[in-house]
């Protein structure tokens, strides 16, 4: 197990980060509705302005959408890659991403791969650990409650539960 020596962008660099992006490619994304991908892939579509694109070599299609078997066979450059893959595969996945010209390797919640960070980092990309793309952006842009969705209202007043005064 590794130490967590490596230092991600600040939030504001998160932000900036999304914000420059058009494309997001799911590297692992999964036709189970049960895997985060797919919860994952759903919102981007529905809620953010990313063409979306999928990566995965045994799927055909994903909610609709061509599924492709590797980044070198997207028809675009990704902007973010965003990796739901073995902490094994980083690596391979961070010099794929670097080898296409992507611009951000982007692993999500509980993935911290050090050395696929530093292939990233060498190949002049973005890295971001541990984070999930769906939250940050929804954090950014009011989309977050504490439950994990949508409410339709920004504000921070303190809400009432039902049944009590």
């Amino acid at each position: 197990m590794s130490t967590r020596t490596w230092q991600g962008p600040s939030a504001p660099e998160r932000l900036a980060i999304l914000r420059r992006a058009r494309s997001i490619a799911i590297v692992g994304a999964s036709t189970n509705p049960a895997r985060a991908s797919y919860f994952v892939s759903t919102y981007l579509l529905s809620s953010s302005p990313y063409d979306v694109y999928f990566v995965n070599p045994r799927a055909t299609d994903i909610l609709g959408r061509p599924a492709y078997a590797s980044l070198a066979d997207l028809p675009v450059v990704p902007d973010i890659v965003d990796v739901f893959r073995r902490d094994a595969d980083l690596p391979g996945v961070a010099q794929e991403a670097v080898d296409v010209g992507a611009k951000t390797l982007w692993l999500q919640l509980g993935s911290w791969n050090q050395e696929a960070a530093a292939i990233a980092e060498a190949g002049g990309l973005d890295v971001v650990m541990d984070r999930c793309v769906k939250i940050e952006h929804a954090r950014f842009h009011g989309g977050l409650h504490l439950a994990g969705f949508n409410t339709g209202e920004i504000t921070s007043k303190k809400q009432r539960l039902s049944g009590r005064g």
